[in-house]
Formats: structure tokens, C-alpha cells, sequence
């Protein structure tokens, strides 16, 4: 049986601020990592001594080349490398390939072994302010499994955005989609409020809003947006707009939607779910809870444009 056969769905765990991981190693050594990515990010685990590995001419150090896997070409990312370990070819005979799927862009995930699916709180994933200190950071938060392990999650949008550029956000496409928006005054004077934990994603975010001279705050996880607009009091109706991801340590998206949505002070402000979980459960839960817009990350530079949509 597969590690990922069981799995809930994403909309009953997003009601409950919940969300599931698949643990993971990057290689067999004693006391070495755990990591972990949303296993509704993953789509199977395969063995990587039963698929051929096709060479990329010119490609990124990082992209080991691809394989072909139910008629489609996946190119298959060195996860180890990017982490600093190096497997030697018998460990790379042993390994695994994670299949992911980021936007709808399906790539491989180089990694020892999957170890198992765990069930966990938002609020129990932490994201020290360490994580952030460095630009070139990969880890975006931890969390503990049951025997006190750390588990890490790392930035997978920053792997993506190092290795294959062309499959994340083109910030300069945002230009030509803002020459026929007209700005409300009420976007234009004031300060969109952004959830966000990646710092890959933060970067396209504030390229983007400088490129629309519209200003914004930025928030690293839910938790701390909420507690802002709880703060501001009456004021909080004088914010255009919110973006949210979904997924975030301390207080989840759509967590961050049903309590804005509750509240009588900042029910009425639209909502913009920004992520890369892009199922159409997703995108209906959201909606359900009372999202204003869904966009996935791919496809940010047109965040302005739906803003001023749902402002109307």
C-alpha cells in the first residue's frame, strides 16, 4: 500500500485550520533530516531504478534531466543537492522520486525513502524569525512528530523559482494587464494587506505592487494579518482589499477568510485567495467561506486587475 493512499481531503481539513503532510528523508544516514510538503501538493511516489533519466542539454546543475511517467515528461529536481548532500550512486539507485504538482506544473522531487503521512494543526507549525534572516533561505517552518523530531518544510516555490524560472510568476507580464485598469481611489490611497509566508512569492508580491505604485503590508503568516485588522478596530473598513495564501503556519487561509468573514468589521472587504493548492476543491472551499477571487501563484501578475474586479 501506497504511503499516500490515505489521505482526507483538503476542504474537511481546511474547516478544521488543519492540514496534511507527507514526511520525507533525503537520505538513509543515521539522525539525518526529516522534511515534509502538503501532500496535496504530491501526487505518487515511484522508484527511481525503474525510470529512465533523460539528460537536459544546458540545463540548471540542479536539473538532473527528466523522465517519462504515463505519457508525460517530468523533469526531476536534485532535492538533496539543493540541500547540500550529495547521494553517491548507490544511494541514487535506492532512491525515490516524489511527484509534485506546483500551478499544475508537474516535476520529481529526488529522495531517499517516504516515511509517512501526519495530520497536524496550523498552529503547531512554527516559523522561527531565523528562517528569514538569510535571502537565500529554504526552510519556511518546522513542526515536531511524535517521537519530538523536527520536521522541516522548506520553500518549495523558492526550488522552483531557482531551477526552472519559467514556471513561477512573470512579474513583467504585469504592465500590459494594468494600461486598461482603472484604479479605485479607494486601491490607489490605501494599503492592501498580503498573507504570505514564501519568501520567493513575498518578492513577486512587492515586485509587482511597486510596478502598480499601489502600496501594501505584508504579513508572514495569517495569524499576524487578523491580529493587525483586529487592531485597527473601525478602521479596518478602510482597507481595499486582503491576499491570502493558504497555506501558513499559525493560522491557515481559509482560516483567515471565515474569521474576517465572521466579524462585522472586515466582512466586507474583499478577499483574494493567492496559492499554488489550485484543485478545484480548493477554489470552492474558498469561495464557500466567502473569497472574494482565487489566483494561483503562477498567475499573480494579474492580482491587480482582480482586486479592482472584486472591488466593484
Amino acid at each position: 500500500m501506497s504511503v499516500l493512499d490515505n489521505v482526507d481531503a483538503a476542504t474537511n481539513l481546511a474547516k478544521n485550520n488543519e492540514l496534511q503532510l507527507l514526511v520525507f528523508r533525503i537520505n538513509d544516514k543515521k539522525g539525518s533530516a526529516y522534511y515534509a510538503i502538503n501532500v496535496f501538493k504530491t501526487r505518487e511516489v515511484v522508484e527511481s531504478k525503474n525510470h529512465y533519466l533523460t539528460q537536459i542539454p544546458s540545463s540548471h546543475p540542479l536539473l538532473e534531466g527528466s523522465i517519462i511517467l504515463r505519457g508525460l515528461q517530468i523533469p526531476i529536481l536534485d532535492l538533496p543537492a539543493w540541500l547540500g548532500t550529495t547521494l553517491t550512486r548507490e544511494e541514487i539507485q535506492r532512491s525515490n522520486i516524489l511527484i509534485c504538482d506546483f500551478n499544475g506544473v508537474i516535476i520529481g522531487l529526488r529522495i531517499m525513502s517516504a516515511f509517512r503521512v501526519i495530520k497536524k494543526n496550523w498552529n503547531e507549525m512554527h516559523a522561527p524569525d531565523s528562517y528569514r534572516l538569510k535571502e537565500d533561505g529554504v526552510v519556511m517552518n518546522d513542526t515536531r512528530l511524535e517521537d519530538g523530531s523536527l520536521c522541516l518544510i522548506l520553500d518549495y516555490e523558492k526550488l522552483l523559482s531557482d531551477v526552472i524560472p519559467q514556471a513561477m510568476v512573470d512579474v513583467e507580464a504585469d504592465t500590459a494587464n494594468l494600461l486598461e485598469v482603472i484604479i479605485p481611489d479607494k486601491l490607489k490611497n490605501g494599503t492592501v494587506l498580503i498573507a504570505e509566508d514564501s519568501k520567493t512569492a513575498q518578492r513577486h508580491l512587492i515586485q509587482i505592487f511597486n510596478k502598480a505604485n499601489i502600496n501594501m503590508q505584508l504579513f508572514d503568516n495569517g495569524k499576524k494579518l487578523v491580529d493587525y485588522l483586529v487592531s485597527l478596530g473601525k478602521n479596518a473598513s478602510q482597507i481595499p482589499a486582503i491576499i491570502t495564501d493558504i497555506e501558513m503556519p499559525e493560522m491557515s487561509g481559509f482560516t483567515v477568510i471565515k474569521t474576517l468573514k465572521a466579524n462585522p468589521l472586515t466582512k466586507d472587504i474583499p478577499i483574494i485567495v493567492n496559492s499554488s493548492m489550485t484543485g478545484d476543491n480548493n477554489k470552492r472551499e474558498a469561495e464557500i467561506l466567502g473569497a472574494n477571487g482565487f489566483i494561483d501563484k503562477t498567475k499573480s501578475h494579474n492580482v491587480i486587475p482582480l482586486i479592482v474586479s472584486v472591488m466593484k
